[in-house]
């Protein structure tokens, strides 16, 4: 197994200094050049993981892991093929951050921002954040200085998985390109007591979820531009260079989409439910088999404020196991294999509810809702609350993984074996797991099915590989994040850098086509 330490080695990173310029078309486009930076964030990112000791989403975008807490979302339905908005130039951070420039007051102070489609407010630095050292290494805004500024003051904070940021909403308008949103409300933040966002390479965040979920019920930038007609359809879309060597990081057009940018047409699917961009998706495949685990549906997110893809342990073991990935060995779950596998076969073939399996085995609790169709709690979560959680834990991971087994008519003898195998590709507590660079080639396609479209994830396009003086570091484009209200997937920047994404607000549908 990979030394996590290894990771953290000095790392040839990339940040953008950015130039705006208006095209011929009317097409706004910013230039984005690149310059070299420290490994100092990445390290910084697992520090504020370890001190919040929360196992929610290691967010490799932001440098930090958001916990998916806040309620949850409905969506919009679709622009033209052929309509091209506003567009705004993004910076590439090592394939792991995208962000682009803004500008708030008269005259305008610039920020960068990561342009979050997981959440819905905008916050920036404020000059009024006197004592937490991150606000020193960003560019703070400054009401004084703005004459269009109006006073709010509302308190307000969001909490992310490896921190928090806290302060009070103030009004002023906010230019994204050359577009102006007028009265717009946004935090300013005077708290920022996470190591995470000190070695930020971003000033702030600029949400594009649904006002459901946003903090204080502002009214996001989003709803804004469409309110004062700033736009000319109610979409956005995404694209991302997967290049990080390439001096264009990607684009956000607001307004439309950019024909360049896509191969043949989108498919489009509705959104179920108002908050984040979610929708319902269909079964998983690694190298053209399925898992079982969606083929009657799941929930999903597209998530440009997530870096990588995150799903239910259970099934990332499963690809991880399946591409090679090492995470966590663990002994506990192999225990549970050895222990307890004839006996979970047996009541699994004998139709028994699996949710009440390892509570039958004397492994588990039943309280009336809990067990694996109920939705598992994190592994590492359960597993800090003592050995008799993390077997009841494991003990639900076994009974999923057995059931896709025993749905493919393997003995007993393959069927524990396989388990043994898939103990040992759990998840790193702490986020990735490493792959072996040299055998990339010869992995398997991981398929998502997407309003009965499958969309194919080729090796090069999941894993993330950091390359310095001749030495890489390959990590799985997939981590495992266990939600109370599971299973739910979360398609980050992996899945949206390979497939150009629309948010059509207009109509409540999210569509993918092949990024080109």
């Amino acid at each position: 197994m990979a030394n996590r330490a290894n990771f953290l080695l000095p790392i040839a990173l990339l940040l953008i200094s950015v130039a705006v310029a208006s095209a011929s078309d009317g097409i706004l486009r910013v230039s984005l050049k690149k310059r070299t930076l420290s490994r100092d964030s990445l390290v910084a990112s697992r520090v504020a993981f370890n001190e919040e000791g929360t196992v929610a989403l290691a967010a490799r975008k932001f440098g930090l892991a958001r916990g998916y807490l806040e309620p949850e979302p409905v969506g919009p339905v679709g622009p033209g093929e052929d309509d091209a908005g506003d567009i705004i130039g993004l910076k590439n951070y090592m394939n792991a951050q995208y962000f682009g420039e803004i500008g708030i007051g008269s005259p305008a102070q610039n920020f960068t921002v990561i342009f979050d489609t997981g959440s819905s407010n905008l916050w920036i630095p404020s000059a009024k954040c006197y004592f937490s050292v991150a606000c020193y290494f960003h560019s703070k805004y400054k009401s004084s200085q703005s004459s269009t500024y109006q006073k709010n003051g509302k308190s307000a904070s969001i909490h992310y998985g490896t921190g928090s940021i806290s302060g009070f909403f103030s009004e002023d308008q906010v230019t994204i390109g050359d577009l102006v949103v007028n009265d717009q409300a946004f935090i300013e933040a005077t708290k920022e007591p996470s190591v995470t966002f000190l070695v930020a390479k971003f000033d702030g965040i600029l949400g594009l979820g649904f006002q459901e979920i946003s903090v204080g019920n502002a009214t996001p930038v989003w709803y804004n531009m469409v309110s004062q007609n700033l736009i000319k359809d109610a979409v956005f879309s995404f694209w991302f260079n997967r290049n990080s060597g390439d001096g264009e990081g990607g684009e956000v057009v607001f307004g439309g989409v950019d024909k360049n940018h896509f191969k043949g047409e989108h498919t489009y699917v509705p959104v179920t439910s108002k908050g984040y961009w979610q929708f319902a998706m269909g079964d998983i495949l690694v190298g053209g088999n399925s898992t079982g685990f969606c083929a009657n549906g799941c929930a999903a997110i597209a998530d440009s404020g997530t870096s990588l893809i995150a799903g239910p342990t259970s099934v990332i073991a499963e690809i991880n196991q399946q591409i090679g990935a090492a995470g966590v060995l663990s002994q506990q779950c192999k225990a549970v294999a050895a222990q307890y596998g004839e006996m979970i076969i047996e009541k699994l073939i004998a139709k028994e509810d699996p949710a009440k399996v390892c509570s039958s085995i004397g492994v588990c609790t039943y309280d009336g809702t809990h067990g694996v169709k109920a939705g598992i709690r994190s592994v590492v979560d359960k597993a800090t609350g003592g050995f008799s959680d993390a077997m009841c834990t494991y003990c639900e991971l076994a009974v999923t993984w057995m059931e896709n087994q025993i749905s493919q008519n393997k003995t007993v003898e393959q069927i524990i074996s396989y388990v043994d195998k898939l103990c040992e590709r759990l998840p790193s507590p702490m986020g990735e797991s490493a792959v072996d660079c040299d055998s990339v080639s010869s992995m398997p396609n991981v398929s998502f099915t997407i309003g009965g479209k499958t969309f194919d994830l080729t090796p090069e396009q999941y894993v993330l590989e950091v390359t310095q003086g001749g030495t890489s570091q390959c990590i799985s484009g997939f981590i495992a994040l266990d939600v109370p209200q599971g299973p739910l997937w979360i398609l980050g920047d992996v899945f949206m850098g390979a497939y150009h994404t629309v948010f059509d607000y207009g109509n409540l549908r999210v569509g993918f086509a092949e990024a080109a």
